[in-house]
This record gives structure tokens, sequence and C-alpha cells, in this order.
């Protein structure tokens, strides 16, 4: 094992809005079991369901079948960090333009509103895309 993936705990699943649930209670359970702050959960569930719903909808969309989507978790040093890896289309979302957040919300274009929520709320987000797998990295002082 190396330190890419040493100490984390591994979830994997279908890539199917159904498992959301199952991915929720596998990151909150290890969130409450470290003492993690009711706000920083939030901010993380949020993040959480935005890039997970967004692996299910668009990672194997022109794959026409569900790919696996496998979410690693560790908490060190008071931080928690998530990493979901799906082997769909490469799709790095943090190199989308910044919506504007200061127009109506009618004049605004679609999408793009949960990465940036991610963003601001997440301490540090990265991607990379490696082994042909996507690779979005959250991290967040809990």
């Amino acid at each position: 094992m190396n330190s890419e993936t040493e100490n984390f705990d591994v979830l994997t699943v279908k890539a199917e809005l159904n498992n959301l649930s199952e991915v929720q209670s596998f990151i909150d359970e290890r969130l409450e079991s470290a003492g993690c702050s009711m706000k920083a959960q939030i901010q993380i569930d949020v993040a959480v369901e935005e890039i997970y719903v967004n692996i299910c909808h668009y990672a194997y969309k022109d794959k026409g079948v569900n790919g696996d989507a496998a979410i690693r978790m560790r908490i060190d040093d008071g931080v928690a960090e998530i990493v979901f890896e799906d082997s769909g289309i490469p799709y790095d979302p943090l190199s989308n333009k910044e919506p504007d957040v200061t127009l109506p919300a009618d004049k605004r274009e679609i999408g793009g509103l949960g990465i940036f929520i991610t963003r601001k709320t997440m301490d540090e987000v990265k991607y990379k895309y490696i082994d042909g797998k996507n690779q979005l990295t959250l991290c967040k002082k809990i």
C-alpha cells in the first residue's frame, strides 16, 4: 500500500442515485465518531451529495452503463479527506469558470453552482485524472 491509499476507509458502490444514502451514511459515521462539528458535517454532506450525484448523472453517460464510484475517506489531525474516484468520462469540474452569483437566478447560466458551493465550503478541492480514473479530493477541517 502506498501513501496515496494508506489509512483510508473505502466504500465502492454502483454510481446510482439510490446508493446516495449509503454514501452519506459511510461519511457521516466517520465524521460523528471523530467528533466533527455540526457546521462542518453539514458542509461536507452538501459537498458529498453534489459530487456523488454528478458522478451518477454524468460520469458514465456516454458509456451506456453505470460504473462504480469509489469513496475513500480518512480523518487525520482533525482534517477529513474524502476522495471520489470513477472510471467514467475524464472531467475536471474545477476547470469551469465560476458562476456569476451576482446575477438574478433567471439570468444565470445553468450548472456550476454545486461545485462553486463545494469550493467555497471546503478547505481544499483537488482534481486529477490518473490511470484512467477521475479523482476528486475534498479536504475539510472538522
